[in-house]
């Protein structure tokens, strides 16, 4: 169902924009926080908490982020984070399903989506192989249907800018960090060739996902952004989280060669999937 639903918000996004172009700072202002939020629960609990295990989430805490990264269209907690083990056990490598380098910049951007093969969540997230998060994957449809249908409430411009268009933003803002954040100029194909990009800072929200190559180098910190040139708005969450105690176990700093303490313990369980970067 990804490429009828990826059909379903462009067009309708195109609907809208050539309908209602200027929504009024409201709806606009609306449209920009669902987005953030959105983008937070996917930077802060699927990629920091779940992928790499780099601080440890409040129940609630977890509950609520994981709602609005699939109200704003990141799909179930699992699906997101077997896909993204994958991508940096294998990066930049044949095996590497989202590499531009070898499946080309549409592949990567938004083909492999609906043309992969889905992860196994058995092999790559048997720490998530849960009640718990298997059931975001039931809460999917009717969450999904409220994104795109529930800023009719608010009338005609709202149903199109609170739901479709706010969407598509938000999806081709992820799938920037596939395509563009892995294509450095240079790098021979089959090595890492993730980068950090400026611009893409905007899209994001300034929440730290486009500080890619950071992320590679050191895969395993809450924090992506590296001094105040390179925003991070989400490790900036989790440091406030921290201090009202919704969250734990931050890794702020590399641990010393040999502890295997902390909340990234599974990971090195993943035999099949050593560390890379």
């Amino acid at each position: 169902m990804v490429l009828p639903w990826v059909i379903l918000i462009h067009a309708t996004a195109a609907a809208g924009l050539l309908l209602y172009p200027l929504p009024g700072w409201r709806i606009l202002l609306g449209a920009l926080a669902l987005a953030w939020m959105g983008g937070l629960g996917t930077t802060v609990c699927y990629h920091r908490a779940l992928a790499h295990r780099a601080l440890r989430l409040n129940p609630l805490t977890g509950a609520v982020l994981t709602f609005f990264a699939i109200f704003n269209g990141s799909g179930s907690p699992t699906t997101w984070v077997a896909s993204h083990r994958i991508h940096h056990a294998y990066a930049d490598t044949a095996q590497d399903v989202s590499s531009p380098a070898w499946h080309g910049f549409w592949w990567a951007h938004l083909r492999w989506l609906w043309q992969s093969e889905p992860p196994s969540i058995e092999r790559v997230c048997p720490d998530l192989n849960r009640p718990a998060y298997g059931v975001w994957r039931f809460l999917q449809p009717p969450i999904l249907i409220m994104s795109y249908f529930g800023g009719l409430y608010f009338g005609a411009a709202a149903f199109f800018w609170l739901g479709a268009i706010r969407l598509v933003f938000a999806l081709h803002a992820q799938c920037f960090v596939n395509s563009v954040c892995h294509s450095e100029p240079g790098v021979p194909r089959g090595q890492d060739s993730s980068r950090n990009v400026t611009w893409l800072g905007f899209m994001h929200l300034f929440q730290g996902e486009n500080w890619h190559r950071n992320h590679h180098a050191r895969p395993a910190l809450a924090r992506l952004g590296q001094g105040w040139c390179q925003p991070d708005v989400g490790y900036a969450v989790i440091c406030i989280l921290e201090r009202i105690g919704l969250v734990s176990d931050v890794r702020h700093q590399v641990r010393p060669s040999g502890d295997r303490s902390g909340p990234d313990l599974p990971l090195k369980r993943f035999s099949s999937f050593p560390a890379r970067g």
